[in-house]
């Protein structure tokens, strides 16, 4: 399964990636994650990715989120707080199993 995390620089979402692909790992589950910056999104979301999770800080910019992979049949949703953090990972994965539900 292929993620893609955006967050404003692509930087923060760093320790999120690593919490989930952890988190991943412990249930088995082979996943592909990266972050770009939201400038980078419109153009990555384009390279064949099953989910994209939109950091907290930059939730205000959703429904252009939502356009970009609309184009792509992406499904887009914001991480909950409680899972933006270096112990988030499970959260996340709760996340992704209902936006691909």
């Amino acid at each position: 399964m292929k993620i893609l995390l955006v967050c404003s620089g692509g930087m923060s979402s760093a320790i999120v990636v690593k919490a989930l692909e952890k988190e991943a790992a412990k249930t088995g589950l082979a996943l592909e994650v990266k972050s770009v910056g939201s400038g980078e999104f419109a153009e990555e979301i384009k390279k064949g990715w099953d989910a994209a999770l939109v950091a907290p800080q930059v939730r205000h910019r959703l429904s252009f989120f939502q356009e970009a992979a609309a184009e792509c049949q992406v499904p887009v949703t914001v991480i909950p707080p409680q899972g933006y953090s270096p112990l988030g990972g499970a959260v996340i994965l709760e996340e992704i199993a209902k936006l691909l539900s």
